[in-house]
């Protein structure tokens, strides 16, 4: 028999309790929330890119499987799940472009994080940044994978498990909802496809209380066993016993997919406040609150206080302190947020754009005056062979009009001589018929 499926990823109970994550200090409960969560944002991301069921599903398989490999506290779970998403569009052949990737895990980020939703600007320093980490991402995973990524889905096997067991047709989308739930947990690097399509159509089965052939064992006949479908119902309960999945901060690199680290930073840096000069009433009047509890004195001991503070206010007043204020407003720019980051580098393309313009316009007065000389030397080029033509021409006419000059000339003799002869000859003859008429006369 040739079997033609790759589909051999898969762990033991006890590699699953010494992953990465666990050496890594996270615990299972943690590492249960951050899986949930990463094939949340697979889900509803593929959702928006208008994607088929099967490459959400691939996506999560492949989220799993590099989180068997990797730990959550060296790999962000955000940007794993948009490279995972990424990665099986082209696995399952309805690929979609980086810009469309980030810039819905951008707006689900915003919206998840309560933040303040942005358009991603296309060309910006943070979109080639997170393009940046996009493309390390995906590397990074078939890396992982060994450029191996055949993903076998329980789907494909339920349909034919349902008509074989001739199962009324309501069970058949339920058993398919189990299906795409339990691609949340980690029974796809556990069970192969055939084990976890069992479980769910058993479970569907249970829901709607049909029953199903036992004597002889239906599950036998489709290659599982019971304990493994007892273990594929236990997991799917506990999953629907946890609450909704939210994100824990347990990345060491980062923990937003939308801002950066700098960025981050700069953020939570609080702003230098700016030295305020305080008036001396200001100052007065928390010595006297202070000295009238204090002392219960006389009038004129409090009079003297307050003098005397007023001078020390004087004097610390003309003091001074232009030297901080200075540090401060230096040190100011250097903290800028992120609109201001954003209008500097739209500046610096503005004026690389003007660079280039110019070069363009330069480059085409070049072009345009080497076409004006080539111009005039070709006009003078035309101009002298103008002349030789007309030089020629006129040689022609001139060697033609001789020739004909000659030709003309002696056809003018010959009929001269050829007319004398013919009115000499008719003079004569007339001569001679006048001499005959006198002579008869």
């Amino acid at each position: 028999m040739i079997y033609t499926a790759i589909d051999n990823f898969y762990l033991t109970d006890e590699q699953l309790e010494n992953s990465p994550s666990r050496k890594d200090g996270i615990d299972e409960a943690t590492e249960t929330a951050l899986r949930i969560y990463g094939c949340d944002l697979i889900q509803e991301s593929g959702i928006l890119l208008k994607l088929p069921q099967a490459i959400m599903a691939t996506g999560q398989v492949v989220f799993h499987r590099f989180y068997c490999k990797k730990s959550f506290a060296r790999f962000n779970v955000k940007k794993v799940a948009a490279g995972c998403v990424w990665l099986a569009s082209k696995l399952e052949e309805s690929p979609r472009k980086a810009r469309q990737v980030l810039i819905v895990f951008h707006r689900m980020e915003c919206r998840r994080e309560n933040l303040p939703i942005e358009h991603l600007e296309i060309g910006s320093l943070k979109y080639h940044a997170l393009k940046t980490d996009l493309s390390r991402t995906e590397r990074h995973i078939l890396k992982e994978m060994g450029f191996i990524c055949h993903v076998e889905h329980p789907h494909k096997f339920i349909s034919n498990y349902l008509a074989t067991l001739e199962t009324p047709p309501e069970l058949t989308q339920e058993a398919w909802n189990l299906a795409n739930d339990s691609l949340r947990t980690t029974l796809c690097v556990r069970f192969k496809s055939e084990v976890v399509a069992c479980g769910v159509v058993y479970v569907a089965a249970r829901r709607f209380q049909v029953p199903l052939p036992e004597n002889p064992p239906w599950w036998k006949a489709f290659d599982a066993d019971k304990s493994g479908i007892d273990e594929v119902c236990r997991v799917l309960a506990h999953l629907y016993s946890l609450s909704k999945a939210l994100y824990i901060p347990v990345c060491k690199d980062g923990d937003s997919f939308t801002f950066s680290n700098k960025s981050r930073d700069s953020q939570s840096q609080p702003v230098p406040k700016e030295v305020q000069q305080t008036s001396p009433t200001a100052n007065a009047k928390p010595t006297l609150a202070a000295a009238n509890p204090g002392s219960g004195g006389s009038k004129d001991v409090l009079i003297r206080v307050a003098i005397d503070k007023l001078k020390e206010t004087k004097k610390s007043d003309d003091e001074p302190t232009n030297a901080p204020v200075e540090g401060d407003a230096r040190e100011e720019p250097m903290l800028k947020s992120y609109p201001e980051h954003r209008t500097e580098a739209s500046r610096e393309r503005n004026r690389e754009r003007e660079k280039e313009r110019e070069r363009d316009r330069d480059r085409e007065d070049r072009i345009k005056a080497r076409d004006r000389d080539r111009g005039r030397d070709s006009d003078r080029e035309w101009d002298r062979e103008e002349s030789e033509r007309d030089r020629d021409k006129v040689k022609d006419h001139s060697h033609l009009s001789r020739d004909r000059g000659k030709d003309s000339g002696g056809r003018s003799r010959h009929h001269s001589s050829r007319d004398r002869d013919y009115y000499s000859s008719s003079y004569s003859s007339r001569d001679k018929d006048r001499h005959r008429h006198r002579s008869y006369s």
